[in-house]
């Protein structure tokens, strides 16, 4: 589901689709995955519009796209997942968010819990624990 290779016009709205979720615009990148854009879709690095929302700190586009069907638990092309990425950010209300939609602390390398326990993050340390349980 990555950019279509050779196709300038739809690069251009892959990286628009890209901004939104950086940038959190929740109400426009609604509009285009209810119009019909693929909620998984991938950059060159493997990071979906998830990925750059749960790292730029976008809980309310984070709650969006998971109701809308996307995968709290796809890594990137590292291995890096949308939770450990929230995680690294030290995002609260993205963890909380994706934990809630079932991101699992103990997917991709490193894993969130273990990101948790390098930043020695106490508060998301409990989180995980407990959602093991």
């Amino acid at each position: 589901m990555g950019l279509m290779d050779g196709d300038p016009e739809l690069e251009e709205f892959a990286t628009k689709l890209f901004g939104l979720a950086r940038a959190g615009d929740t109400e426009a990148l609604r509009a285009y995955v209810e119009a019909g854009v693929p909620v998984d879709l991938t950059n060159d690095k493997g990071d979906t519009l998830l990925m750059l929302a749960a790292y730029y700190g976008h809980a309310e586009t984070v709650r969006m796209l998971v109701t809308s069907g996307a995968d709290p638990n796809r890594a990137n092309d590292r291995g890096q997942t949308p939770l450990a990425g929230a995680v690294f950010k030290k995002e609260s209300a993205v963890v909380r968010a994706l934990l809630d939609a079932g991101a699992d602390p103990f997917a991709g390398r490193p894993s969130a819990m273990e990101t948790a326990q390098m930043f020695a993050n106490d508060q998301f340390i409990q989180w995980f624990a407990q959602s093991d349980s």
